[in-house]
């Protein structure tokens, strides 16, 4: 029992190594420091700039006309034909508000681990527009000011927000979050007139002025980007910003000093979501104007834009000026005459100045030498940390050659060459910004290779303790060639100071030195099971190899359908049909026919989900009330089945009051969603059911007996119950039809055991989950029990991609946790979404914990198996891991390395609490027995 726990215990830290690895790869943050300020040495055109982030507003939502022919937002449409430039903001994914705005006012990207670590504070330290003004003051909500004024050095950004609860999806008008920003704005201007100090800071120039307006995103979540009440805050919107210009003007004399931005960090589906890449969430609105921003242009040739959304604007003869996101970053700062913050990768879209050759040329200028400076640190740092002779620079940006891009561009500018000059930045930018790239990946490789030498050794190890343990191989009574262990304790040490002193000389991380030196005794327990390599050679003769090789393909084209899952969720349904033969392909049908059509069905059944869209789906709550009911009809099924047997009259009771419960479960969402249409907000009753439902979820089944389908169907209620208050539509049918088929599996089993002709086979009604399995009777593995593992690891994928995939968690819907909350909270609601996706596993963990009992194999064994299969196709996601493309095609390889993974972390200390669930009894009341008349 301790070495079964000490080996769970390093596999498990094994894992989180391998785990933890792909953050030091891949999501290290790209932000380096030290770099100096640089700041044009033309006076600005702007004294002041207003920056307005319409939060969840899309592109063809603002400049798409309505189905009448009048314009949403007739001032900002006004402002775009006679006064300013615009364009279209594209934007990166993840599509959320934080990295939205920092790619808006600090210029670059932030990595996926940054994201995670914090919503509202910084995890590492940037620069910002805000942070290089004189004075910045901002208003909007809790949720994305204070980053930025914690991220300010002194004392220069003023923050206003509102109280957190405001942001209620429920709430009557949501528009009142941006109206309260334009109120706040106004009385802060009045009350300046009679504050003397207030004033003075205000007539300074490099002000900023940012309103961060929520109220759009929020009714997109609560009613849809088509919705009446989001297109009316539209209109909010728009004439908020007219009346804040005016005041704003009125406020400075018309000094012609103000420059405004107005746009958007992200958008949003049609179904009310955003965060994955879908173009109706990364293209925003963008438009400038007033101080230093060029003033409409009409334009009679085609514009070099192919995508349609100019005729369907009916903008065809406004110039169009597209950016990337982090660009709007140096076009602030360079309005207002502050550096461009430090870590940008921003490119200044000139098209949109209205200036000079000679401020455009060095502006442009001085955007290059401030990517250049990140560069020159970047290099400076790596090459610090290698050895010499292994150092490679990057060979397009070498120092020779930077000095020279740097003396031409700036002789260009000199000899009044600007357009050269500025082509030349441009070309500097590039390669800086590719530079960039190459030595933040430089250990990538190093890296890469230490991960999967532990990757290989540990599933080496792992097949040799299956064969060792698990599997009757002839073992012969020889000692002939023998490793002594004493040399493999000597070579690993010497391996270990060699690969140690080279880190040290390189100076590298630590979790370097945990990454290089895991495979050595990870190798070294390899090579110390050589025997039972040999024994495996010397016991061919004894096996059948014929269907150990007809195994070993049908395994390799499982993980590969498995691997390919991930990228297209129809394959499951391939899968599943596939599997609805097996009882005919392997004899069970003539052995078993109900249960055979009983496996078919439900595959059949279950293969139609991953046809179903992943986002997008409308909520149909007539399809949770079925789902409901479905659950019901099963366990009514199984109470009427078992009517013969023993039943405690306490489990009969605790059945039927969960049943009442499910039922009474199916009903919440229609109710919750109702009263919400009718803006009368969450019923505090169906609150409370539903956070007592929740936290009771995985209490209760332990109050019912531990007979193996007892226990099941108590797990079964109690989760479906939590499941349907999670689903808005079709979704909630899957866990009775997973269900069903796992019920089906676990019998099935049994006939297959029976077959194969396996004594001690127990019946399935008379096994206890709280039993101890006698050990004696445990058997040895057999080739079948591969299947068995396979077909575990399929049903856990077809678990998590069933109703799902990467887009659907990255844009999930509010409405599914409307039962518990509607006030905005990102860690409960995630945390309630993660929840939904876990059930589903649950219910296969203990389908699989029942095959183990069933079977007469120890939890052990087939885990084993299953470890196996998993880190297979993990190291297939690492090969598959690409940093090159698209963000979107990056981030979604990373993340199937991440969920395999995870997976496989997460299954082990699954299997934990999956035993707890099953075996685990809590006694409130004495208990009687009972039958069924």
């Amino acid at each position: 029992m301790m070495r079964m726990i000490m080996f769970f215990l390093v596999g498990l830290v094994v894992h989180v190594v391998f785990f933890m690895s792909i953050f030091d790869i891949y999501f290290t943050s790209p932000l380096v420091h030290g770099m100096a300020p640089q700041v044009p040495p033309l006076p600005p055109p702007a004294s002041r700039l207003v920056l307005l982030v319409a939060d969840g507003l899309r592109a063809d939502s603002l400049y798409k006309a309505c189905a009448n022919g009048s314009k949403r937002a007739p001032y900002l449409r006004s402002v775009m034909e006679s006064q300013g430039s615009w364009g279209v903001s594209h934007t990166r994914v993840p599509t959320e508000s934080r990295p939205g705005h920092v790619a808006l006012i600090a210029g670059f990207y932030e990595d996926v681990s940054a994201v995670a670590k914090g919503w509202k504070e910084n995890p590492v330290e940037f620069d910002s527009v805000f942070n290089e003004s004189r004075h910045t003051w901002c208003w909007g909500s809790p949720d994305i000011l204070p980053m930025f004024a914690k991220g300010a050095s002194g004392d220069h950004v003023y923050t206003h927000t509102y109280p957190a609860d405001r942001e209620d999806f429920a709430s009557t008008d949501a528009s009142r979050l941006d109206t309260w920003v334009f109120d706040e704005v106004k009385l802060f201007l009045q009350s300046a007139r009679e504050n003397s100090s207030l004033m003075s800071s205000l007539q300074e120039d490099q002000n900023v002025f940012f309103l961060h307006l929520l109220g759009i995103d929020t009714n997109g979540h609560a009613h849809r980007p088509q919705s009446q009440e989001y297109e009316e805050n539209i209109g909010v919107v728009d004439s908020g910003v007219k009346e804040l210009v005016s005041v704003i003007e009125d406020f400075f004399d018309h000094d012609g000093r103000t420059a405004y931005v107005f746009t958007s960090d992200h958008g949003m589906t049609n179904w009310g979501s955003h965060g994955a890449g879908h173009p109706s969430e990364t293209l925003t609105p963008l438009l400038a104007w007033g101080a230093g921003v060029r003033s409409a242009q009409r334009v009679t040739e085609p514009q070099p834009y192919h995508d349609g959304y100019l005729e369907e604007w009916m903008l065809e003869s406004l110039r169009r000026v597209d950016v990337n996101q982090a660009d709007i970053a140096p076009l602030m700062s360079s309005l207002i005459g502050v550096p461009i913050p430090l870590n940008s990768v921003g490119v200044l879209p000139l098209e949109y100045l209205n200036n000079s050759d000679e401020f455009k040329a060095e502006s442009m200028y001085t955007n290059a030498i401030q990517v250049l400076e990140q560069f020159k640190v970047k290099m400076a740092q790596k090459k610090e940390t290698t050895l010499s002779f292994l150092f490679i620079p990057y060979q397009p940006l070498t120092e020779s050659r930077q000095a020279q891009l740097v003396t031409e561009a700036r002789v260009l500018i000199q000899l009044e060459k600007y357009e050269d000059a500025i082509t030349l930045c441009r070309f500097l930018i590039g390669q800086a910004l590719e530079g960039l790239t190459y030595y933040h990946t430089y250990d990538r490789f190093f890296l890469g290779c230490s991960v999967v030498m532990g990757f290989t050794g540990w599933t080496s190890y792992v097949v040799l303790v299956i064969l060792k343990t698990h599997a009757s191989l002839r073992r012969p009574h020889t000692h002939t060639g023998q490793v002594s262990g004493k040399t493999l304790w000597w070579v690993g040490v010497g391996v270990t100071l060699l690969v140690g002193m080279f880190l040290v000389v390189q100076r590298s991380p630590l979790t370097y030195y945990i990454y290089c030196l895991l495979p050595v005794p990870i190798w070294y327990s390899v090579l110390k099971e050589y025997r039972t390599l040999t024994d495996l050679v010397r016991s061919y003769s004894s096996l059948p190899l014929c269907k150990c090789f007809g195994y070993f393909v049908l395994l390799t084209f499982g993980i590969e359908l498995l691997v390919v899952s991930f990228f297209y969720r129809s394959v499951l349904t391939g899968g599943l049909v596939v599997l609805s033969l097996w009882p005919l392909l392997s004899g069970l049908y003539s052995k078993a026919k109900f249960r055979s059509v009983s496996w078919v069905l439900a595959c059949l059944c279950l293969a139609s989900f991953p046809l179903m869209p992943v986002v997008g789906r409308e909520a149909n709550f007539h399809m949770v009330t079925c789902a409901g009911i479905l659950s019901v009809f099963i366990s009514a099924c199984y109470l009427w089945s078992a009517r013969k047997r023993s039943l405690y009259l306490t489990d009969r009771y605790l059945f039927l009051s969960q049943m009442v419960q499910v039922a009474a479960c199916a009903c919440l969402p229609t109710s919750t969603h109702s009263s919400l249409q009718l803006k009368q907000g969450l019923p505090l009753l169906n609150q409370v059911a539903s956070w007592i439902t929740l936290g009771s979820s995985m209490l209760v089944p332990l109050l019912s007996s531990t007979r193996m389908f007892h226990r099941l169907l108590s797990i079964f209620l109690s989760l479906t119950a939590t499941f349907l208050l999670l689903s808005t539509g079709s979704e909630a049918l899957f866990p009775p039809i997973l269900s069903w088929l796992m019920f089906v599996w676990i019998n099935i089993e049994q006939d297959a055991i029976l077959s194969q002709g396996i004594s001690g086979r127990l019946e399935l009604c008379a096994i206890d989950f709280s039993d101890n399995i006698d050990i004696t009777k445990v058997r040895q593995l057999k080739l079948d029990d591969i299947r068995r593992s396979y077909f575990f690891v399929f049903f856990i994928i077809t678990a998590f991609f069933g109703t799902g995939n990467i887009a659907s968690i990255n844009s999930f819907d509010p409405a599914s946790v409307y039962c518990f909350l509607t006030v905005f909270n990102p860690f409960i609601m995630g945390g309630l979404m993660m929840w939904k996706v876990i059930i589903p596993f649950i219910i296969v963990m203990c389908t699989f914990e029942s095959i183990q009992v069933s079977t007469q194999l120890s939890s052990r064994s087939l885990f084993l198996i299953v470890l196996v299969i998993s880190d297979l196709m993990a190291l297939h996601f690492f090969f598959l891991v690409q940093d090159y493309g698209s963000w979107l095609d990056i981030g979604t390889s990373i993340s199937h390395y991440v969920i395999v993974m995870s997976m496989t972390i997460f299954l082990m200390l699954l299997s934990l609490v999956t035993h707890i669930l099953t075996s685990r009894r809590v006694t409130l009341w004495r208990s009687h027995k009972m039958h069924f008349p």
